[in-house]
């Protein structure tokens, strides 16, 4: 995919949602699927928009150099991230069952320019990780005790942003048609997995260079029946044998007018339940990414700070849950900062059975914004 060349504005949803694909696109290409921790084309779960916001964010108080070299990734940087990240965030949020939040927490000065452009984040004064734990703690209902990073004397700044779903499947599998069925994984080994199953009307499966795609809708209430807007999209890609995520998951958030139709009069499906968690050290993966001046002692963060700042840690926890009922995906990202030294007829039936490593893009309402992106190469671990 090719970088975005127009800057980010707050008035172009499309320019953002191509951002945010640009940023999933090197960062599953260039670091997840060759490292830590998909080695060996190994299972994880990420989100892309909840990185992208999270860089965004700090690259609103980035200056000079280092602000292009963050724009080249993202898209946007400099005074015209806030409102992008903004803007952005307000979009999301309009996702039923999905919450989108972010923190900042200091011990150094602040500038205030740079609050005001940012008027949904809070802004704390101290940097308590007890007080970072418990905010994570609710905002992802628990299924992440803690911030994924450790605090210490020398960090002086830490944004935290939090994307959370927890939505019911439009039309819930049936749990009397779910049975162990073989799933082989990347290294070719097979065993019994608990396997949902239910039929898929055809308008919503499609095929791209071989490359199958299947979206199954969210309703956009939340899991106890309050909520509001339209639901997430949860696609499931299941490429040729063989293909892993840098190829499989780019179809997952790519324009479905681009795919065909698949020859058959019914499709059904059997898709692993499953629960996957991972913790992300990006901080390590930002140099294929291009970004090398934010993390120096020559980084300008001017416009976040009168301190000189650089980004000390990028950590990014994710979890995501598929059962009969639904899909449940949070994930926490933090970015820490130290100082700078500077029936019928006879049907043609396609059957799409998920038993070999498939990906998983969740999306918002509209758009194609990359929320979660997972993909899963072992064998599924069951939530139940």
């Amino acid at each position: 995919m090719n970088r975005p060349t127009t800057h980010i504005r707050s008035g172009h949803p499309g320019t953002r949602a191509q951002a945010v694909q640009h940023l999933a696109h090197r960062w599953i290409r260039d670091a997840l699927a060759t490292g830590a921790p998909a080695a060996g084309g190994g299972s994880f779960a990420c989100s892309p928009a909840g990185l992208w916001l999270a860089l965004a964010a700090v690259a609103a108080g980035a200056r000079g150099a280092t602000a292009e070299e963050l724009r080249a990734l993202l898209g946007t940087a400099d005074r015209e991230a806030a409102p992008a990240v903004t803007a952005a965030a307000r979009e999301l949020a309009l996702t039923g069952a999905l919450g989108v939040a972010t923190r900042v927490w200091a011990r150094v000065p602040v500038e205030p320019a740079y609050r005001e452009a940012l008027p949904d984040v809070r802004f704390d004064d101290t940097l308590d990780p007890a007080a970072l734990d418990a905010w994570v703690r609710g905002a992802t209902g628990g299924l992440i005790e803690r911030l994924p990073l450790a605090i210490t004397g020398e960090t002086l700044l830490a944004l935290v942003n939090v994307l959370a779903l927890k939505a019911r499947w439009e039309r819930p599998f049936d749990t009397r048609r779910t049975r162990d069925l073989p799933f082989t994984d990347a290294s070719g080994a097979t065993r019994p997995v608990a396997t949902m199953a239910r039929d898929v009307p055809l308008a919503d499966v499609w095929t791209v260079d071989g490359t199958y795609v299947v979206e199954l809708r969210c309703t956009g209430e939340e899991d106890g029946g309050e909520g509001g807007g339209d639901g997430a999209r949860v696609r499931f890609v299941l490429g040729e044998p063989g293909a892993g995520a840098a190829r499989v998951l780019p179809v997952g958030w790519a324009d479905r007018t681009a795919g065909a139709r698949p020859e058959a009069d019914r499709v059904t499906v059997a898709l692993p339940r499953l629960a996957l968690r991972t913790r992300i050290t990006v901080t390590g993966q930002l140099p294929a990414l291009g970004v090398r001046l934010a993390t120096s002692d020559a980084a300008d963060f001017s416009g976040l700070s009168p301190e000189p700042l650089a980004i000390s840690d990028v950590v990014q926890e994710a979890v995501l849950k598929l059962a009969e009922e639904g899909v449940e995906a949070v994930a926490v990202t933090v970015v820490a900062m130290r100082a700078a030294g500077a029936i019928a007829p006879p049907q043609r039936l396609l059957h799409l059975a998920f038993d070999r490593p498939f990906g998983i893009v969740v999306l918002p309402a509209a758009g194609d914004v990359p929320l979660f992106a997972a993909w899963q190469a072992d064998a599924p671990v069951d939530p139940a």
